[in-house]
């Protein structure tokens, strides 16, 4: 877990402790990075760069054929007990931004200032040696915090324990599995109480009794650090971040404390434009339309004052069918994940005509949902458990308004009634 080189002069760090509680521990100023598509033309760059003596950091710096921004002009500040989060689709430039913070890469152009100590899981298995022990690489990792031997000797215990790893801490990192390095790398990067956190996506590949785990350890600690966090989860951005930045292509699209505001913009870059939402049909249904009646419409979206009641209305068209089916609904959130799902009874199952137009209305009362975007999926089955005959994603998709912000899917109707 190298720290920011110090004979860089755009890129420092300065290992002093204490700091106050509102200093700035990371200071980022027009941030950028290139990179060449083509590596025999990046090699002849870096040697013109040399003999010219343009290598490093420069403000000033004009894209070459073959070159990208990875990074273009980022800016923020990070005080103790702050947490921003970096989201964005694969490419974005998060995953840059992160190495050049940790001094993995230089920047060529702008200046990155962190003050004490910098932990980081930026990639599976950085800063291990593989033939080394996990121990071993505990106390190397340590000394390279800046930790004494000593110091180390007083966290290796608790370390071990986090990873729950001690059987094979003694064994080459080199035999460990995925989720085995993640357990280790997250145990010493947050167990040593840096000033400064930096962690990536590898949080993905643990099982998900330690993810939880891991969270209670960021809630534990920050209050005394500062993080940075890379996530596609948004569950997750939205539970520890305080302010966000959105990035494409290398830039802040958005930035600020608004997270919402910028979840909801990542998700509309990633929204379904299929042609066709229905993922099962055996021949014997068609459908028609979706509506719900007396709400605001814009785009296709269904404006939802929290705490409605609405009716959910949908005609199906009957190719071959000879009783009516059996209707059902579920409720997906903006990542795709089932929220809830209405089971309604009283239907009946009478007989139907071929070609015939089936009308349904459902009326779910009170919608407790919090605030954002949902997709209602329907499905007509021959009962209410088995025999599916048609599914269709997305029939209905409703926005719930409410002036709350919070990352949980339901909000619920409630007030305090008694303080003593």
């Amino acid at each position: 877990m190298p720290q920011p080189k110090t004979d860089n002069p755009e890129s420092t760090t300065e290992n002093r402790q204490p700091t106050t509680d509102n200093e700035v521990l990371v200071k980022v100023e027009n941030l950028s990075k290139k990179f060449c598509k083509d590596l025999k033309t990046s090699l002849w760059y870096g040697v013109k760069d040399l003999a010219s003596g343009l290598s490093g950091n420069r403000n000033e710096r004009e894209l070459r054929p073959k070159e990208f921004w990875a990074v273009k002009d980022i800016s923020f500040e990070l005080r103790r007990g702050e947490c921003l989060g970096l989201i964005g689709h694969n490419g974005a430039g998060k995953s840059t931004l992160l190495k050049i913070l940790n001094g993995l890469i230089n920047p060529d152009a702008g200046k990155v200032t962190i003050k004490g100590r910098v932990g980081a899981l930026i990639e599976l298995g950085a800063g291990f040696n593989p033939i080394l022990s996990g121990r071993e690489n505990i106390y190397n990792n340590g000394a390279i915090l800046g930790f004494t031997r000593k110091e180390i000797d007083q966290k290796v215990e608790e370390i071990i324990d986090f990873a729950e790893i001690r059987e094979f801490i003694d064994m080459p990192v080199q035999n460990y599995s995925s989720g085995m390095k993640v357990r280790l790398g997250f145990a010493v990067a947050a167990q040593m109480e840096p000033d400064v956190l930096i962690i990536d996506e590898v949080l993905a590949v643990g099982d998900l009794g330690f993810v939880l785990k891991c969270f209670k350890q960021i809630d534990i600690i920050l209050p005394n650090t500062a993080i940075v966090f890379v996530s596609h989860s948004m569950p997750m951005v939205s539970r520890i971040c305080n302010q966000i930045i959105l990035m494409e292509k290398g830039e802040a699209i958005f930035q600020g404390e608004n997270i919402s505001k910028a979840i909801d913009m990542y998700y509309n870059r990633f929204l379904d434009d299929s042609k066709s939402n229905v993922v099962f049909t055996d021949g014997s249904l068609l459908f028609k339309e979706a509506y719900i009646e007396g709400f605001e419409k814009t785009e296709g979206i269904y404006k939802i004052p929290w705490g409605s009641s609405i009716d959910l209305k949908f005609v199906l068209k009957n190719i071959s069918l000879t009783n009516i089916p059996y209707i059902s609904l579920a409720v997906y959130d903006k990542e795709q994940r089932g929220v809830a799902e209405m089971l309604p009874d009283g239907q009946s199952l009478s007989t139907v005509d071929t070609n015939d137009y089936l009308s349904f209305t459902f009326r779910l009362r009170n919608v407790y949902l919090s605030k954002g975007l949902y997709n209602i999926t329907l499905t007509a089955s021959k009962n209410h458990s088995s025999n599916v005959n048609f599914k269709v994603h997305k029939t209905l998709t409703i926005q719930i308004e409410h002036e709350t912000e919070i990352w949980t899917p339901f909000l619920l109707d409630a007030e305090l009634i008694k303080l003593e």
